[in-house]
């Protein structure tokens, strides 16, 4: 991969240098305490996700307050750590700061601080090359000058749109540029705007990359590491398709948690956003990409609190829309204008479905048969026009082998049963009579 590599955010060294009221960090400290039952510094330092130094500091200012007092040292246990508890006026602050906000555990990072990490590790510090695109798309037969158009659009991190008849791999495609970006990013667990809290790290979308654990009772970071406010993740992929909705890509309030969580596109920042089957939502696509047009432009998305004050964060990520439709018939030209990259992406020819068919018999381990592949070509596809598809292969072979596994017989293709797959992949075009 040829980056400059991703830098990994600092890990804060003082309370003074969070960025985040103190009241607030305070009260999420107590509040963790409270819901999880914590009483060593060591145990809060890894369920806050700040170095010990710095909690330490918190739990003083909250001794100083009055809302924790220190219990001893657990020597029995053979650990001489000093333990804390809530006092009950400690108590009764984390229940009131609960009522206001459910959120408790990792402190979360300003949006400010949250900024220039997305500087460090933007999409567009990636420069793929040929090989590696290549090799990313090695499971599939595409024509060289599709590689020679998908390369300098994966590199520049602008929107790419897909577009071609069903069936041709386009989401496939847009599965190997994701694979092919490789290196990792630091996903923030969550962020903070205005006191308010934002989840981003979404299991489902992130996924976690190895890392050694640090020693939870060393007062001195490990060299290499990093702010644990951020999980180290593979660059994020969103996938989404007849689904998707404008509110989809708006801030979600959870109004018992009293937080928010982020939308998709800002889940999916550093890496990817999939719409697949744009065309089949619900909403209009010129509605869709209406809502794309500043972020696209301008690298900035603004996103909406409860209260309807708005704010920018960060836009980064590369989105690659896919569609069925001819781009002339879903959007008018100033949409099609702000979208960079238009790719069409055809079916294969005979013999780019030729290599498809024989790849995918090897891989079913079914064997060839010349005398159906002259009646599958000569008989079969003049019907359709010889318009070739990437599904067709998969399709008919699994239908042969459903076939054999049903009559109890070894894999094998012969024309009467490519006529059986083939009555399958297509549905006759006549009335029917109710």
């Amino acid at each position: 991969m040829q980056t400059t590599g991703v830098m990994a955010p600092p890990s804060p060294r003082t309370l003074n240098g969070m960025a985040l009221p103190l009241p607030m960090m305070r009260d999420i400290l107590i509040k963790t305490m409270f819901r999880m039952n914590l009483t060593l510094v060591t145990q809060l330092s890894k369920a806050i996700c700040l170095p010990v130094n710095v909690t330490q500091e918190l739990m003083d200012i909250a001794r100083s307050q009055l809302l924790l007092e220190a219990t001893g040292s657990m020597s029995s246990s053979g650990n001489t750590e000093m333990g804390y508890q809530l006092t009950d006026a400690g108590r009764n602050r984390a229940t009131e700061a609960l009522k206001q906000s459910e959120y408790f555990g990792a402190m979360p990072v300003p949006l400010e601080v949250y900024r220039e990490q997305i500087k460090r590790q933007s999409i567009r510090n990636i420069q793929i090359t040929r090989d590696q695109l290549t090799t990313a798309m090695g499971h599939l037969i595409l024509p060289p000058a599709l590689i020679s158009n998908l390369g300098p659009a994966v590199s520049s991190g602008r929107s790419i749109l897909m577009y071609g008849p069903p069936g041709n791999g386009k989401s496939s495609i847009s599965n190997g540029i994701r694979d092919a970006l490789g290196d990792k990013i630091y996903v923030p667990r969550s962020i903070e705007y205005s006191g308010q809290v934002i989840t981003v790290y979404d299991p489902i979308v992130h996924s976690s990359a190895e890392d050694d654990e640090q020693d939870p009772n060393s007062l001195r970071r490990t060299t290499g590491r990093y702010d644990t406010r951020y999980v180290r993740c593979e660059r994020p992929t969103v996938i989404t398709g007849g689904e998707l909705s404008l509110d989809m890509l708006d801030l979600v309030y959870n109004p018992v948690a009293r937080t928010y969580q982020a939308p998709l596109q800002m889940k999916s920042t550093g890496g990817i956003f999939i719409v697949d089957d744009l065309g089949r939502q619900a909403e209009p696509p010129q509605a869709l990409v209406n809502r794309w047009i500043v972020p696209l432009e301008e690298s900035k998305d603004i996103l909406s609190l409860q209260s309807g004050e708005k704010f920018e964060v960060p836009f980064d990520t590369l989105v690659i829309f896919s569609t069925n439709f001819h781009p002339n018939a879903i959007f008018d030209q100033a949409a099609l204008r702000r979208i960079f990259f238009k790719i069409k992406i055809d079916g294969p020819d005979q013999a780019d479905f030729l290599k498809i068919f024989a790849l995918v018999a090897r891989k079913k381990k079914m064997p060839m048969d010349e005398r159906t592949l002259v009646h599958l070509l000569n008989t079969l596809y003049p019907t359709i026009d010889n318009i070739y598809a990437n599904y067709q292969p998969v399709f008919l072979i699994d239908q042969m082998i459903s076939i054999c596994d049903f009559e109890g017989i070894p894999y094998q293709m012969n024309p009467d049963m490519m006529d059986r797959a083939w009555a399958n992949m297509f549905v006759k075009d006549e009335e029917i009579v109710r």
